[in-house]
């Protein structure tokens, strides 16, 4: 079951990899918006299944509880910053 996790562990880390691409080569800016709010969701994850891993899941969840709200509010933050300006970057 530790070779399950651990492969969809690193396919994680691949996804985020593309979303990383994403991120840095983004035709606009919402795009990077969006790409760093995918990592994040996908580092979320990726931190649950490493508390399995480590059989130690009740602290990985707590952090991930707090990774995950902190991409909340900053992917609400940028957006809200990127809607109230009326010229965006790469448009």
């Amino acid at each position: 079951m530790e070779h399950l996790f651990l492969g969809c562990g690193i396919a994680l880390l691949l996804l985020m990899a593309l979303c990383l691409v994403r991120v840095v080569g983004g035709p606009t800016v919402l795009d990077r918006i969006l790409g760093g709010n995918v990592i994040g969701t996908k580092t979320t994850v990726l931190l649950l299944i490493i508390g399995v891993l480590y059989d130690n899941v009740a602290m990985f969840v707590d952090i991930a509880i707090a990774y995950a709200l902190l991409n909340f509010i900053a992917t609400l933050g940028a957006a809200k910053y990127f809607l109230r300006r009326k010229n965006l970057p790469g448009k």
